[in-house]
C-alpha cells in the first residue's frame, strides 16, 4: 500500500514536472525588416518580434530553469538545468507542497533524457523496490495514457523554450502587453489565449488526425476550455519568463517558469541499471 500511494504522487510529479512548456509547431517567416515596421499592424510588429525571439533562444542550445506548477492544492518547484542542442536533457531539483503527496517538503532529483525520465525516490526516503531510481519510459507511457502520453513523450523529447513562443506564433492570437521587470532584467511582454480545439490542432506533426481528437476529447472531459500564455523577451531577444494557465473542473493549472543563464553547461548521466526500477513494472 505505502508504494502503491508512493508512485501516485511520484506518477503527478512527473507530468507536473515534464510540463514545463506546452505543444507547437515551428513558427515561419523571417522576423520584419526595420524598413517595413513602420507599415506593419500591432499583431504583425508582436509576430515578428517573437520569431525573432525564437530563433535567438533557440540558438542558446541550454540555460538554467526554475519555476512553480500549482495544480489545486498541489504545487511543485523546480530548480535545475535544461539542454535541448540534442533532444532534451534536463537536471533538476523538484519539491512539492501541499496536496497528500507522501515525499512534500523533501527535494526530489529528475533527469530527463529523450527516452526516458528518472526520480531519485531512495534519496528522499522512498525508495520502490529496494532501488533509489523510478524510470519513466516515454514509450510506456504513451501504452499507458494514449494520446495524452503521447503528447508527454513529445514534449519530452523536445521541449526546450521556444515551444511556447512557436504556440503562439502559429495560433495568430497574440498582442504585446507592455514592458515589465523581471528578476531585474526589462523584458516585454506578450499574451495570448488559445482554445482546446486550437491547443490540439497544433500539436507536433507525428500526431495523426485521430490522436489529436482523442487528445482533444481528453481535455475537454477535465472541462479545460482555453489556455492563456503570457511570454516575456528581453532586450537581447530572449525568452526570461513564461506563464501558462487553464481552468477545468477538476482544478485550476498555473505554470511559471524563469530562464537565464543561456548557453549553461548541463550534464545528465543515465542512473545504474542496478539502481533502476521501472515505473510501468512497479506500478502495474
Amino acid at each position: 500500500m505505502r508504494n502503491k500511494r508512493m508512485v501516485a504522487a511520484v506518477a503527478g510529479v512527473v507530468v507536473m514536472a515534464g510540463l514545463t512548456a506546452c505543444g507547437g509547431g515551428k513558427g515561419g517567416g523571417e522576423a520584419a525588416s526595420d524598413t517595413a515596421v513602420v507599415k506593419k499592424s500591432p499583431l504583425e510588429l508582436a509576430l515578428a518580434s517573437l520569431r525573432t525571439a525564437s530563433q535567438q533562444t533557440d540558438g542558446k542550445k541550454s540555460a538554467k530553469v526554475e519555476g512553480t506548477v500549482k495544480n489545486g492544492p498541489s504545487t511543485q518547484s523546480m530548480k535545475g538545468a535544461l539542454d535541448w542542442s540534442q533532444g532534451m536533457r534536463m537536471d533538476v531539483d523538484i519539491t512539492q507542497a501541499g496536496g497528500q503527496s507522501p515525499v512534500a517538503g523533501k527535494p526530489v532529483k529528475a533527469l530527463y533524457t529523450p527516452q526516458a525520465m528518472y526520480m531519485n525516490m531512495g534519496a528522499a526516503g522512498l525508495p520502490v523496490g529496494g532501488k533509489s531510481w523510478v524510470k519513466y519510459d516515454y514509450d510506456a507511457l504513451t501504452r499507458k495514457l494514449g494520446p495524452a502520453g503521447a503528447l508527454l513523450k513529445d514534449q519530452m523529447q523536445n521541449n526546450n523554450p521556444t515551444r511556447a513562443v512557436e504556440l503562439l506564433i502559429a495560433s495568430g492570437k497574440v498582442k504585446e502587453a507592455g514592458k515589465e521587470d523581471v528578476r531585474g532584467v526589462q523584458a516585454t511582454r506578450y499574451t495570448g489565449t488559445l482554445t482546446v480545439s486550437e491547443l490540439t490542432r497544433m500539436q507536433s506533426k507525428s500526431f495523426s488526425e485521430a490522436d489529436r481528437k482523442a487528445l482533444q476529447q481528453q481535455m475537454q472531459q477535465t472541462g479545460r476550455e482555453s489556455e492563456t500564455i503570457d511570454l516575456w523577451i528581453d532586450s537581447e531577444n530572449l525568452l526570461v519568463k513564461k506563464r501558462e494557465r487553464s481552468d477545468s473542473m477538476a482544478s485550476a493549472f498555473d505554470s511559471t517558469v524563469y530562464y537565464s543563464d543561456y548557453g549553461t553547461k548541463v550534464a545528465v548521466t543515465e542512473p545504474p541499471a542496478s539502481e533502476t526500477v521501472d515505473f510501468d513494472k512497479v506500478a502495474g
